[in-house]
């Protein structure tokens, strides 16, 4: 088996492992990404009802629609049970980076609207110190380059995603080599500069639950 179809294998077991944390009759938060298309299919095919969801994004929407999963929008539901979705890097203290697929801002808001957020990984996405994946950061265009110097100032390396559009007509800035060993301060830092809408880091408010699938089995972060 390659690497790439262990790591699919992963993502497929740590998905059927998320449905356990789904109340049947619920509204669930659903995020975005390639781990959750997996916790989608595995929802559908378990016969497991789910009153409704909120997404994330709008190609989360279209899957779950596609599966005849009810899409509501968060204005209209109040709070949520629970919000599954991945992450980009996760360390010991459940606090992630997340936002490689673009929905960073929805995804942040789903998440705190939500009782629980449970995050499903596969175990490459486990780190010591957060930072080896760029942070994305959701910056209004106008501020594109004024956010870019801020950041600079913070002793990050900003790029702009090429060709990428966010579901808010916003733009990406991802941002290397960020010294990112007290995030919860960098995510202040970031949060409070003048065009950013949000950024990347989930450690102000971590995952209450990681899941992460290995090929010793799928063992549980909380």
């Amino acid at each position: 088996m390659t690497s790439a179809e262990q790591q699919q294998q992963q993502k497929q077991q740590v998905a059927e492992a998320a449905l356990a944390w789904v109340r049947q009759d619920s509204i669930l938060g659903v995020g975005t990404g390639s781990t959750v298309n997996c916790f989608i299919e595995a929802l559908a095919a378990s016969g497991k009802r789910v009153e409704a969801a909120v997404s994330s994004s709008e190609a989360t929407s279209a899957r779950l629609r596609s599966h005849g999963i009810e899409v509501r929008e968060l204005n209209s539901t109040g709070t949520l049970d629970v919000y599954i979705d991945g992450a980009d890097e996760f360390d010991a203290y459940r606090r992630l980076i997340k936002g490689g697929g673009g929905a960073l801002t929805r995804e942040k808001v789903v998440a705190a609207a939500s009782r629980k957020f449970v995050c499903i990984v596969d175990e490459s996405k486990k780190v010591g110190v957060l930072g080896a994946f760029p942070l994305p950061v959701e910056v209004i265009p106008m501020a594109r380059s004024y956010v870019a110097r801020q950041l600079v100032a913070l002793g990050g390396q900003p790029e702009l995603r090429q060709a990428f559009v966010t579901d808010n007509g916003n733009v990406i800035l991802d941002v290397h080599n960020l010294d990112l060993v007290d995030p919860v301060t960098v995510e202040k830092h970031v949060n409070n500069i003048a065009g950013v809408v949000a950024c990347g880091l989930f450690a102000l408010r971590p995952a209450e639950v990681v899941l992460m699938a290995s090929a010793a089995g799928v063992r549980e972060f909380s």
